[in-house]
Formats: structure tokens, C-alpha cells, sequence
């Protein structure tokens, strides 16, 4: 059954809102003009802030390994589309890292739909993440204090592991690709029937009927 999008914080599963925005790359409709593709949408605080700017470096140094998942990137904070401009102008000029993903400048509307703004930061968006699939699906959401830099490489690992994950209806281990105990192989899921269970045993590798894995193909 689908479920309907609904004001304040998503839940995993449910659409985006559909929503009118302006950016930098002009005015754009979310999740319109993503359809068909991956997108991550994250919030920050605001322009001409240390720890955004860092992020903002980090997430364009990646964009390509995100696009090569068919996946696009999407900041947003509640500037104006000059600020945008502004400070991706400076991040160019002084840093060397010319921003290439668009960014959302909000009145609010959009932040309070997804559930970005904390009531205790003023009209601050948080430091929110939403992996968006090409249904329009939020799949995964991360939500980081202001104090907190996000890790890019950890939100490309959880774009990967959920293409896979619904490419070969599995589930991936913690740390994938780098399990401990399982290295880069991937868990079938539990089986739902007595029948299942045993044949799994010689299907698979297991360590009981319940913990199965194996390479991908």
C-alpha cells in the first residue's frame, strides 16, 4: 500500500511532497524533475558557515561518484538564491571547489514539509539528509546537530547498499563492504517457511538456518 506524504518529519517509505522550488539552477519541482533517478536532499544551516562550507566541498568532491550511481545531489537552507550564489562564488574563488549540484533557497515552506527546522534553532534548518529513490520514496533520513559535519562517503555507501539491496533483495551487513565477518557478501533475508529454511542450508553459506550470505552474482 503507498503511503500518502504528510507535513513534519517523513517517515521511511512515504513521497516526497511535491514541491516548487527556486535554486540556483533555476526553479526546479521536486520530486518531478527527479524522476527516474536517485537524489539526496540535504539541509543546512545557513551560508557563510564553517562546518557547511566543509560540507559543501566534501559533497562536490563526491558528486561524481553520486552520479555515476544515477543519483543527484540537492542542498537547501533558508537564504536567499543570491546568498546561494554569493557563497558558492567565494567557496570558488577561495577554496578552488566549484559547486556544481543546485541549491534550494527556501522560505521555510519546504523545510517544514520534510521536518528540517528544530523549534530550539530559530529558523535554522538542521543538518537533514533524505535519500530519495526513482519512485519519489524517501528511503533513508539522517538528521545531524549544527555542531556536526556529515560523512559523504557513508551516505554514497547507503545509496550503493540500497540500489543493491533492491536490485537482488538482500540486506547488507554492518560496515558493508567491509563486514568483519562477511567482507563485501550480502545476507538473504530470513526464509518464511520450514521448507525454505532447510534447503537454504545447501543453498547458501550459513552459519544456521537464519544467518545466510553469499557473494553478489
Amino acid at each position: 500500500m503507498e503511503l500518502e506524504a504528510r507535513e513534519g518529519i517523513p517517515l521511511l517509505g512515504e513521497k516526497v511532497p511535491d514541491m516548487a522550488v527556486q535554486t540556483t539552477h533555476g526553479r526546479m519541482k521536486i520530486p518531478t524533475d527527479f524522476s527516474g533517478k536517485w537524489f539526496v536532499l540535504f539541509s543546512h544551516p545557513a551560508d557563510f558557515t564553517p562546518v557547511c562550507t566543509t560540507e559543501f566541498m566534501a559533497f562536490e568532491k563526491m558528486r561524481k561518484d553520486f552520479e555515476k550511481l544515477n543519483c543527484a545531489l540537492i542542498g537547501l537552507s533558508i537564504d536567499q538564491v543570491f546568498s546561494h550564489m554569493k557563497w558558492t562564488e567565494w567557496i570558488k574563488e577561495n577554496m578552488k571547489v566549484e559547486i556544481g549540484f543546485p541549491i534550494i533557497a527556501d522560505n521555510g515552506a519546504a523545510a517544514s514539509k520534510l521536518g528540517m527546522i528544530h523549534p530550539g534553532k530559530g529558523t535554522n534548518t538542521v543538518r537533514a539528509v533524505f535519500v530519495v529513490d526513482p519512485n519519489g520514496a524517501i528511503r533513508l533520513m539522517l538528521y545531524y546537530p549544527q555542531e556536526i559535519g556529515r560523512n559523504m562517503a557513508e551516505i554514497l555507501r547507503v545509496v550503493k547498499a540500497l540500489q543493491i539491496s533492491d536490485e537482488n533483495k538482500v540486506a547488507m551487513p554492518a560496515n558493508w563492504p567491509n563486514n568483519d565477518l562477511l567482507g563485501d557478501e550480502v545476507i538473504i533475508p530470513p526464509p518464511t517457511d520450514e521448507k525454505a529454511a532447510k534447503e537454504r542450508l545447501s543453498k547458501y553459506k550459513c552459519f544456521d538456518w537464519w544467518l545466510c550470505h553469499k557473494k553478489l552474482d
